[in-house]
């Protein structure tokens, strides 16, 4: 399947003469170089692809250049270097009114800041991208209530942003960029205001959005546990640079440096390691009673194990059964942390 979305070898360095430097050096600046020079390397040098429909996790910590990398994504950042394909088009050919017309039409934003216009309804602003679009009054509202009603405020659509708590503020947010019925929706840290308890159930919504939407996300984050319980796939960057890519369990289990290896040391494995990386054949197993689904975590099935049972029938997404999980490989998992 080709990538809805590729970066190749992508650069943003700020400072004068960044363009020529890159060119000097052939693309291969370390961060001494671009030092030296007075330069700032923000993004360097990244390769990824994005696959339509999946969740794929940016991370790192504050500085890492995770942000800045997903503005050059949409070109709301001028990178300095590199290719950025969307369905095949790269977008630093596009002119500027063509890169108008993808953010309007094709592509989704959602920031920390949710960025409400306070004067306008909830209705109001989540119909403001269509409006802006041209679209007449019936039909941009018509789809707006649609959408609040997917996000779950059917009874707010009257209300003021004043007049909403924090967790509403950003569902209108998601709505609002969800009413131009994006290809591709970028999230930057748009949780990450939120309390604890209410950043949960943001979280279970927008798990929730993506099971009936299918979109294709790329999703900012500095929180590791909320990377690994949305993504698909993780993308950890450390200096401007892409470290390591891969499902969260690989990254969990397999880190490619010591600095992953750090940022993923006090994860339990079990929130992260899949059933179906565990289960066993099920041929010759007498397999009655509970089942767990082939793609939940082991930290999910552990709950299952009550005294009397020793094993779970694994099943696919049909119900069919594909293998059986033992208590004893579930707890010999959970005593390594």
């Amino acid at each position: 399947m080709t990538p809805k979305l590729v970066c190749r070898d992508v650069w943003k360095v700020f400072g004068a003469g960044a363009k020529e430097f890159l060119q000097e050096t052939g693309g291969n600046a370390g961060l001494k170089e671009l030092g030296a020079r007075g330069l700032v390397g923000a993004v360097r040098g990244v390769n990824l692809d994005v696959r339509a429909g999946e969740i794929f996790v940016i991370m790192g910590l504050s500085g890492s250049g995770k942000s800045t990398l997903v503005r050059c994504l949409s070109r709301l950042v001028e990178p300095t270097a590199g290719e950025i394909l969307f369905n095949g088009e790269n977008l630093l050919e596009a002119d500027d009114r063509r890169m108008i017309e993808i953010r309007r039409h094709q592509m989704g934003m959602v920031f920390q800041n949710f960025a409400l216009l306070p004067h306008l309804t909830v209705l109001a602003n989540v119909a403001f991208p269509l409006e802006v679009q041209g679209v007449d009054r019936a039909t941009r509202e018509e789809r707006a209530r649609k959408m609040i009603e997917l996000v779950g405020l059917a009874d707010k659509e009257h209300f003021f942003p004043r007049e909403l708590s924090g967790g509403q503020q950003q569902r209108v947010g998601i709505a609002r960029s969800l009413a131009v019925e994006p290809e591709l929706w970028f999230l930057d840290e748009p949780f990450s205001a939120l309390d604890p308890l209410i950043r949960r159930e943001m979280q279970d919504e927008f798990m929730r959005l993506q099971s009936v939407l299918k979109k294709t996300i790329v999703f900012i984050t500095h929180d590791f546990d909320e990377a690994i319980r949305l993504a698909d796939r993780i993308a950890i960057m450390k200096d401007g640079a892409v470290v390591q890519i891969g499902s969260p369990e690989d990254i969990v289990l397999n880190p490619a440096t010591a600095y992953v290896a750090e940022f993923t040391r006090n994860v339990p494995k079990a929130k992260v390691v899949k059933v179906a990386s565990t289960m066993k054949p099920a041929k010759g197993k007498a397999l009655n009673g509970a089942s767990i689904s082939q793609g939940s975590t082991i930290a999910e099935a552990a709950p299952l194990f009550d005294d009397k049972t020793e094993r779970l029938r694994v099943v696919d997404a049909g119900g069919a059964t594909v293998g059986v999980l033992e208590r004893a490989d579930v707890v010999a998992l959970m005593m390594r942390g």
